[in-house]
């Protein structure tokens, strides 16, 4: 990874934060995949990290999690685990499995992963309730008053539907430090889901390609047809 690659995501979180005590970036990983959950991740970061030195020092290993090799990331969840071991930061994943995704298509699954993402990073920050501002079109967003805002930042197009007040980045990964440690948190444990799935089904690889559509995948679907944790809507459109 360049060197700096986490102060300019630094510099962007920072021009966000406006009035607001908190950043919470999400991002998903296995939306476009064959087989397994779709996975969320959730960072918190306050103000007062993005404000401080030690901050700024301790994020240069943050990247997109796409331009990060397997090992990288590893490295990097470890980090941001040890910075939120530490309390100075706050992190969850949230998953929809193959049935919610069959029951409520890809958008709506994926939707359902952040969700659980965000409730699992707010059970996380230990210090009481936090203020999801409701708009003016009336999104039912948690407004507790006097507890600390919290700015939500999600990768991509805004949600529809979606229970907690956001605003989307395109390409987020690549430009928010929250949003970018929210992809390596969901990419690793979507990852270490499929390599536990491997074992359950080897004949698929899933450990190798991770349920995505690559040549050895789709020729073991030929093969052996799918198992359980495959995505049969997909697969009609191969």
């Amino acid at each position: 990874m360049a060197q700096g690659s986490g102060q300019s995501l630094h510099s962007f979180d920072l021009a966000q934060t406006g009035s607001w005590d908190f950043l919470a970036g999400v991002d998903e990983a296995g939306r476009g995949a064959l087989a397994g959950p779709v996975v969320a991740g959730a960072v918190l970061v306050s103000r007062e990290f993005y404000q401080s030195r030690a901050g700024r020092a301790s994020i240069g290993f943050v990247n997109d999690s796409k331009q990060l090799s397997p090992g990288a990331r590893e490295r990097a969840f470890e980090e941001i685990n040890q910075l939120c071991a530490s309390g100075a930061i706050w992190g969850a994943s949230g998953c929809a499995s193959v049935d919610e995704i069959a029951e409520n298509n890809i958008l709506g699954a994926t939707g359902l992963a952040m969700q659980r993402a965000v409730e699992g990073l707010l059970g996380e920050y230990g210090r009481g309730e936090v203020a999801f501002l409701a708009d003016g079109d009336g999104l039912l967003a948690r407004s507790t008053p006097g507890a600390p805002t919290v700015r939500l930042l999600i990768d991509g197009r805004p949600l529809k539907r979606f229970p907690y007040l956001h605003t989307g980045v395109i390409k987020g990964d690549g430009l928010s430090l929250a949003i970018a440690m929210a992809s390596i948190v969901a990419k690793v444990t979507r990852d270490r889901m499929m390599q536990e799935l491997d074992c359950e089904y080897p004949t698929f690889g899933f450990s190798r390609h991770k349920g995505y559509g690559t040549a050895a995948h789709l020729r073991a679907l030929r093969n052996e047809g799918p198992c359980p944790v495959h995505r049969l809507g997909f697969l009609r459109k191969l």
